[in-house]
């Protein structure tokens, strides 16, 4: 708890009622004892013995009682750190031709996307879902959120075509992340990260799900140090096997691999863990071996009802020790 605020400060002024609860007490205390005085005088009683101090402890709670009641009235919140997994999660797609290969079942793409939706499922309301298809361009198909349902169904939207730009995925990523689209670097036709500052976005990460087979004759290098730059952290899941497949593409037989150089450059240089995934098993697994880091944050919550508590149980000990010393609570 680090702090303490009060919604109806005002209340406050019932807390005047406690000094004269006080001085109340004190005179009615004066008056018995000059009364017993009196009677002692005139033989009808025995002379008032040595008063403990403990006498006045069942008083005390009771009025200490009255004063957290009327704190309770004032509806007080604190404001308390809590550990939680915060951050945004981008599941960027490798959604090219060689991705409808079966060397994973049903395919690369169709695995990807099922362990995909187990991993959405498991993320905390917290955390902040993107998705990313890319092919020879990335495209953010759905911006950060936290509606599950806009994530699965961006997600079940899919399909394999085209060529393969893995700096164009990483690129995507970024932009879904920074809210606008983000240049190549030193890519004079495109733009230079000059022209796109992005800034710093700890706690993000691209999980980029993929066969690793760049087509395109621009390496995913540059792209890979513009996010490490950002402090986002990229999670390459190898999608295939080495060995490979062939599939057809307008009537041609072309092979296909699983290609781990570059992801494994790609998560070296992001600070990132590069997995091989080549069964559906295997890949949900791998999701749920990504996690963000934990932190903290400072939520506030009204604690009436506890001070409330507080005041019933002073309020309980003041009558039972009030009744044990003088058969009656006042």
């Amino acid at each position: 708890m680090s702090e303490l605020s009060l919604m109806w400060p005002w209340a406050l002024a019932g807390l005047l009622v406690v000094p004269l609860l006080v001085v109340g007490y004190r005179r009615v205390l004066r008056a018995q004892e000059a009364r017993r005085a009196a009677l002692a005088a005139d033989g009808l009683v025995m002379p008032a013995p040595a008063r403990s101090r403990w006498r006045h402890l069942g008083p005390a709670l009771l009025i200490a009682a009255m004063a957290v009641m009327v704190l309770s009235l004032t509806r007080p919140v604190a404001s308390v750190t809590e550990p939680h997994r915060d951050g945004t999660v981008v599941l960027a797609f490798d959604v090219s031709n060689s991705m409808a290969a079966t060397d994973v079942k049903p395919s690369r793409l169709e695995a990807a996307k099922a362990a995909a939706r187990g991993f959405v499922a498991k993320q905390p309301a917290s955390v902040r879902i993107a998705v990313v298809a890319f092919g020879g361009t990335g495209l953010v198909t759905q911006r950060p959120t936290d509606d599950r349902s806009a994530v699965l169904a961006a997600i079940a939207r899919l399909k394999p075509a085209g060529d393969t730009s893995l700096s164009d995925g990483i690129l995507g990523g970024l932009s879904a992340i920074v809210g606008k689209p983000v240049k190549a670097p030193g890519d004079a036709e495109k733009g230079t990260d000059e022209e796109t500052p992005i800034g710093y976005h700890g706690g993000t990460a691209i999980v980029l799900l993929t066969d690793g087979e760049d087509t395109t004759k621009d390496g995913p290098s540059g792209a890979a140090e513009l996010a490490s730059a950002a402090g986002v952290r990229i999670e390459p899941i190898g999608l295939g096997t080495p060995a490979g497949t062939t599939i057809k593409v307008d009537g041609f037989s072309i092979a296909t691999a699983l290609d781990e150089s570059s992801l494994q450059a790609i998560a070296e240089t992001t600070g990132g863990t590069y997995r091989r995934a080549s069964d559906a098993a295997t890949l949900a697994a791998v999701y749920d071996a990504i996690e963000l880091q934990w932190t903290t944050r400072t939520v506030p919550h009204e604690v009436t009802s506890w001070v409330a508590a507080l005041a019933a149980l002073l309020l309980l000990g003041g009558a039972t020790v009030s009744v044990l010393r003088q058969g009656r609570v006042i």
